[in-house]
This record gives C-alpha cells, sequence and structure tokens, in this order.
C-alpha cells in the first residue's frame, strides 16, 4: 500500500469521524450516518489495499 494511499484513506477516516460528531452535536441523523459511511469506506479499502500487499 503506498503512502498515498494511506493517506488518502486516513483522511477520509477521519473527516468521516468528523462528519459523525458534527451530527451527533447537531442532532443532525443524516450527517452522522454519512460519517459512519466515509469510516466504513475508508476501512474496506484499507482491507483491500493489504490484501494486494500480501499477494505481491
Amino acid at each position: 500500500m503506498g503512502m498515498d494511499d494511506k493517506a488518502k484513506n486516513a483522511a477520509q477516516d477521519l473527516g468521516g469521524k468528523a462528519k459523525e460528531a458534527v451530527g451527533k452535536v447537531s442532532d443532525n441523523e443524516k450527517l452522522e450516518a454519512e460519517g459512519k459511511a466515509d469510516q466504513v469506506e475508508a476501512d474496506l479499502k484499507q482491507a483491500g489495499e493489504k490484501v494486494k500487499d500480501a499477494f505481491k
């Protein structure tokens, strides 16, 4: 997994956490759900990259 991919995934994860937190504070369930979805997407990308790295 390249450093660029790791940075993008980490940024997406942090962005998702921020969205989730803002959604909780502002009682915005849609924003909170978007934040959780961003985190899940980042986790899936990281898992996919780890699988690719394992087969190199």
